[in-house]
């Protein structure tokens, strides 16, 4: 980026990204990885950089806002973040445009997938294979994603007038493999328990086959799993995960577009949230 490009302009050309690490798997989760990698290719084509914001500068503790301030971002996508942190709400509610493709709050734009359709999808599926015991995995709650899509499962089981027992829920301890493989060894433990269960992000749910299988069961002929996300090992883990897939090139291509949009057009900030479609694939760990 030339010097006078950038006076010319009184622009910086670079976008901060923040990734807060709740989930403490950090960029080595692929569905986070993919997602900043499409908006990465897309702000670079329209002339942009991306630097990772941190909360130092130097040996100075700085918040997210200061540090913004500082390195003069034109704006900020927050691909992973915590509604309750102090740094991110003064950054939302600043006049620096942010994006994320993670969180929803007043004043930030959101580009995030259609969960209650992802939930939906799997129900109709286990409907349309006449289960009639229909459970749900959850990952904890310290993300939105996996509270929604909680939510989604009660309210659609609802209206659908499909009976469930608060056991059919399962809620892993963490967002990893080991904890999904806990979560299949209790569900092996239970003496009731559902045909079909989804569980909200690919990777717990290889562990839970895997906690399953260590307790004699085969998976899908005694028991049926669902994934959420279709990252790419999805389709080579033994046997292939049957998922709800997430479009992260699209996620992050539209987060992208918009939020140059906004550098280039500024309005007043408010709560916007943009859907991207999800569909359901099909594989062997379902029969």
């Amino acid at each position: 980026m030339s010097s006078a490009r950038i006076l010319s302009s009184k622009k910086s050309w670079t976008i901060g990204v923040i990734y807060s690490d709740i989930s403490l798997i950090g960029f080595e989760h692929p569905f986070f990885s993919h997602i900043l990698q499409s908006f990465k290719s897309q702000v670079e084509r329209a002339g942009y950089e991306i630097v990772m914001i941190v909360s130092k500068l130097g040996n100075s503790e700085l918040t997210y806002l200061d540090w913004c301030r500082n390195k003069k971002v034109d704006g900020v996508l927050i691909v992973m973040g915590n509604i309750n942190n102090p740094n991110i709400i003064e950054l939302v509610q600043s006049d620096i445009p942010t994006i994320s493709t993670d969180i929803v709050m007043p004043n930030l734009y959101s580009v995030i997938s259609d969960d209650y359709k992802g939930v939906e999808l799997y129900i109709n599926y286990a409907v349309s294979k006449g289960y009639k015991r229909i459970g749900i995995v959850s990952g904890p709650f310290s993300a939105r994603s996996f509270y929604n899509r909680l939510e989604a499962y009660r309210n659609l089981m609802n209206q659908k007038g499909l009976t469930y027992a608060e056991t059919d829920i399962v809620v892993a301890d963490g967002f990893g493999y080991d904890e999904g493989f806990v979560v299949g060894e209790f569900i092996a433990s239970l003496k009731d328990r559902p045909d079909i269960y989804l569980v909200t992000s690919d990777v717990i749910a290889f562990g839970v086959i895997r906690g399953l299988e260590s307790k004699g069961f085969n998976v899908p002929n005694q028991i049926e799993i669902v994934g959420y996300d279709d990252i790419d090992f999805s389709k080579h883990f033994t046997p292939p995960l049957t998922t709800i897939k997430q479009d992260t090139a699209k996620i992050g291509f539209q987060a992208a577009n918009q939020l140059i949009q906004m550098i280039e057009n500024p309005t007043q900030k408010k709560q916007t949230i943009t859907h991207v479609p999800v569909e359901i694939v099909i594989r062997e760990t379902t029969k």
